[in-house]
């Protein structure tokens, strides 16, 4: 259906009464909608399921690889080639032991094989719909006609009564008509673990934040307890579950930096190598007064395109994307898209979650207020150690009695279970009564011995419109003594021994306040005073401005069990124990990891559905806010236009209570800023923002499925500091790929250049044949590279700025290093190239005359040798690094070195490439050429180091 099919008033159901609401939609709360309205509306509104629309197909996936301008021009390489041999076999001027279509058929080898390449790295459907429609339930209950049905949820219309209970997972979106102590878990909707209390009576502002819709429920999350009647309000793809379909359906896939910048060098490579064959073709048919020669021309021309294609390049990339995977996947970092792997060394900015990926997604209480002292509570996680600190001092239990009174209160008071799995500790239950739990056995205070000792007999359970709970326990039987060394203050113990019962209070620090007469105070009880409530309520608001969550404490001895529903009027005259202020404290490790993106660069920024003062404490405390830094809310953003976002989107690093519409236009504000993202999430509201940004990184732990199919990068771990550390392993990835283009483009150059050169300067054929020319570039260019592609880290790597995402690849003086390389390949190739003609055309040689250009072929793969070591560092020379500390260089080199002496001296290979034997004298010269290009490029170095201390 579409938004404008319902009434205008009713875009904002949260702020509507249920009687209106009811009214609007011209629904029943007791019948109904009647058969005929459910016809209508269905017409009307269609189906409640989310749409799809249709992405690209496997076939146009797979011929979108054969456009490529580099594998388009190999094709057409190929195809001349073909018809070449076919004209030399049907006219029979074919040389003596040539095989027809050898070329071809190794040209449109190497053309499938990278279109394959391609295809595997683009074929991962696009799923996140697909796990969005997972989300909606099969079967819902209803009232129509006045009966209860089951019926299909894709049946479900506007204005149909919908009946929830425990267990259920939501079918549409809804506003409350009725409802039993309902709790509900949205953290796939919102990404905030707590389960939300709802309300049916309640009439919220217009701009209240989609979590605190308390009023309302959503398609796709779950009951956790409690029951509702439900005016169903929105289907279908208007659903909030809908609208995220729609995002992540407008959000368009955008090419890598390192897809861009593999364009880019695809088009400059064909350009200049098609200018070339023209130079020459039309060099040689002016030289040569015609066409006389015109096939020798193609033949050159075509060896010429075959050498300017780096036809391992895209097997050696997704090589090297593959091993940085694998890094990374050690590190706890999965990647699901193979280009992030280099992607991740651009990103300027990350956009990070709070809940369990800046902080342990553990509630751990750090204070403790009680007797007029505040205490500092240390420890990690629910693991229950720790120390009591009085102004950073430790102090004994027994100095500081009120603590283990409080602690009693902190484990009876509570419906949760503290146990220890696997080694690790872990709670079954609420997070905040796990962090109560966790504060008593800081204390020494077990709750399974307490149970025993105060076993429970009534309770007044929490809710929402009450905001605190009430544990009786009977106490008869236990003495003053047992007491005592139970850890109980002796006040307690007192209370113990004069009556039967004990209620245990806890909930909101002003409520319980309000509903205590007396304060504990250490050994004694007293009348508390107007000025320790003001110190109380003082002390609550200093502990909720640091970003923590608050509870207060009290308890009363009972003559006897309080009858169900007495509540109000049993919670009065409390003894007012404590405040305890708990925080899901930050990763001990996420701090450095912080400082750490400072120093490359990297500026992170919190995105959170939690409250700004949380959500401010912990940027401070992390160090990505600094004190007074602004927090924007999603009320504030709300209000933004684009512009106005994206004039502030550089100012502010904290964004709190966010809906999913702001994540998404926060991650585009920072692109329209030249930034490049990295967004994190875990919920479903995460997905449309996951994907629109450059890296989408999900949650591993917590994610959802949603969530992790819209991402390039899941965290196995959840944390922060992994994505610093794929960061780092992005920079290697791409300062590894640049390396080896440098390698294998100069190469490519200088081969080039020869080709071109024997005709013009009069040698009789062309020196290379189109296979030799794909040996060398898929075999002796291409191990090396891939040897290259694991050199390690340089020192500074994270201490540099990020490189910029729409830097060309040439970029930095890589282009004018292929290109001086090149020259300089080809001058000491072509020089090698007229001697080795002179050599084996002079009258007294004994050997083939055509051995000069398997000499040719020779220097051309041994120089690449001396380049690949000399390659390794632009500025360190060779003899001083460590030959080990990248052995699979030294591997590559005496490989690919015995390789290639494979193909002078073994008679079959010598026959399948053409090639010619050599003498010894032949092969020293050939060594001799190939060793100036690593004399050359150390000289260099030598040359760069000696301007650069004058230059000092």
């Amino acid at each position: 259906m579409s938004a404008n099919s319902l009434p205008e008033a009713a875009a904002v159901w949260h702020s509507l009464e249920v009687d209106k609401a009811l009214d609007l939609l011209d629904s029943n709360a007791d019948s109904g909608l009647t058969s005929q309205e459910i016809e209508q509306r269905l017409q009307k509104y269609g189906p409640n399921e989310l749409e799809e629309t249709a992405g690209r197909s496997t076939w146009e996936i797979l011929l979108d690889q054969f456009k490529n301008i580099m594998l388009l021009m190999l094709i057409g390489v190929a195809l001349i080639s073909g018809l070449i041999d076919l004209w030399g076999w049907r006219t029979g001027t074919l040389k003596p032991g040539e095989v027809p279509f050898k070329d071809t058929i190794a040209i449109l080898a190497i053309v499938i094989l990278n279109g394959i390449l391609g295809y595997v790295q683009e074929s991962r459907a696009e799923k996140a719909l697909t796990a969005l429609k997972k989300m909606t339930s099969p079967l819902v209950r209803v009232i129509r006609d006045t009966r209860l049905v089951e019926i299909a949820a894709k049946e479900l219309v506007p204005g149909d009564v919908m009946l929830l209970e425990a267990g259920m997972q939501i079918a549409a979106d809804g506003r409350l008509i009725e409802q039993s102590n309902l709790q509900v878990r949205e953290s796939a909707m919102t990404g905030e673990a707590q389960s939300v209390n709802k309300q049916a009576t309640l009439k919220l502002p217009e701009e209240t934040d989609l979590g605190d819709r308390i009023n309302l429920v959503f398609q796709g999350t779950e009951v956790i307890q409690g029951r509702a009647k439900v005016l169903v309000t929105n289907t279908g793809m208007t659903t909030e579950l809908g609208k995220i379909a729609t995002m992540l359906d407008a959000v368009e896939t955008k090419p890598t930096p390192l897809q861009q910048r593999m364009t880019q060098l695809g088009n400059v490579l064909v350009t200049g190598s098609l200018i070339l064959v023209a130079i020459v073709v039309v060099g040689g048919v002016i030289k040569d007064g015609g066409f006389k020669n015109i096939q020798e021309l193609l033949e050159v021309s075509l060896s010429m395109a075959v050498a300017v294609v780096p036809e391992g390049l895209p097997a050696v990339i997704t090589v090297t994307l593959a091993l940085g995977t694998q890094r990374m996947v050690r590190q706890n970092a999965l990647i699901r898209k193979l280009p992030a792997v280099e992607t991740l060394g651009s990103v300027t900015t990350i956009c990070s979650d709070k809940t369990g990926t800046l902080t342990q997604n553990k509630m751990v209480v750090q204070s403790v207020f009680t007797n007029n002292k505040t205490f500092r509570v240390t420890g990690q996680g629910y693991a229950p150690t720790g120390d009591f600190q009085l102004n950073d001092q430790k102090i004994s239990l027994e100095e500081s009695p009120e603590i283990s009174a409080l602690s009693v209160a902190s484990a009876v008071c509570n419906d949760s279970v503290l146990q220890k799995e696997q080694g690790e500790w872990a709670i079954l239950g609420d997070p905040t009564e796990g962090a109560l739990l966790t504060l008593a056995g800081k204390a020494g205070i077990e709750k399974d011995q307490w149970n025993s000792k105060l076993p429970r007999v009534a309770e007044f359970p929490f809710s929402s419109e009450r905001k605190r709970m009430s544990v009786i326990s009977q106490v008869e039987g236990i003495a003053t003594g047992e007491a005592s060394s139970r850890g109980i203050d002796p006040a307690i113990a007192g209370f113990l021994q004069s009556e039967p019962y004990l209620m245990f209070t806890k909930g909101s620090p002003e409520l319980i306040l309000a509903r205590c007469t007396q304060i504990h105070l250490g050994n004694d009880t007293g009348t508390i005073t107007e000025a320790q409530r003001q110190q109380i309520l003082a002390e609550n608001d200093k502990m909720a401005s640091k970003g923590l969550r608050v509870l207060g404490f009290g308890y009363k001895p009972l003559l006897e069990i309080p009858p169900e529903g007495s509540d109000e009027a049993s919670e009065q005259g409390l003894v007012w124990l404590g405040l305890v202020g708990m925080l899901d404290a930050p990763r001990p490790e996420v701090r450095a990891a912080v400082q750490e993106c400072r120093e490359a660069g990297i500026r992170p920024v919190m995105i959170t559905g939690d409250h700004q003062l949380t959500a401010r404490a912990i940027a401070t405390d992390l160090g990505i806010a600094q004190e007074g830094d602004r927090v924007l809310t999603g009320q504030e953003l709300q209000r933004m236009s684009d512009q106005e976002l994206e004039q502030n989107v550089d100012l502010v690093s904290i964004y709190a209570r966010v809906s999913p519409e702001h994540k998404l236009r926060i991650v585009q504000a920072l692109q329209r800023r030249g930034r490049f993202v990295a967004m994190t999430g875990d919920g479903v509201n995460d997905a449309p923002a996951l994907k629109q940004a450059d890296i989408g990184i999900a949650m591993g732990i917590t994610g959802t499925d949603v969530s992790k199919e819209a991402s390039d990068m899941v965290l196995l771990d959840d944390n922060f500091a992994t994505i610093v550390s794929a960061t780092k392993e992005g920079r290697v990835v791409y300062t590894n790929i640049r390396r080896f283009i440098k390698y294998i483009l100069g190469s490519n150059i200088g081969e080039v250049l020869t080709i071109a050169a024997a005709p013009l300067i009069g040698l009789g054929g062309v020196p290379l044949t189109p296979l030799q020319i794909l040996w060398m570039n898929l075999v002796t260019d291409g191990l090396p590279a891939l040897a290259l592609a694991v050199e390690p880290p340089e020192p500074d790597v994270m201490q540099r700025p990020p490189f910029s995402p729409r830097e060309s690849i040439f970029a930095r003086g890589l282009g004018s290093y292929m290109i001086r390389i090149g020259i300089i390949f080809a001058i000491i190739s072509i020089a090698l190239m007229w001697w080795a003609y002179q050599h084996t055309h002079a009258p007294e040689y004994q050997g083939n005359p055509e051995a000069w250009k398997t000499m040719v072929f020779t220097t051309l793969c041994i120089a690449q040798m001396g380049h690949a070591i000399a390659i390794r560092s632009n500025n360190r020379l060779a003899i001083e690094m460590n030959p080990f500390s990248n052995v699979f260089v030294l591997a590559a080199v005496v490989v690919t070195t015995i390789l290639q002496l494979m193909l002078v001296y073994v008679p079959p290979l010598r026959d399948f490439f053409g090639t010619h034997y050599l003498n010894m004298q032949e092969l020293g010269v050939c060594i001799g050429f190939s060793a100036l290009m690593f004399v050359w490029i150390e000289a260099e170095k030598i040359f760069l180091r000696i301007m650069g201390k004058k230059a000092v």
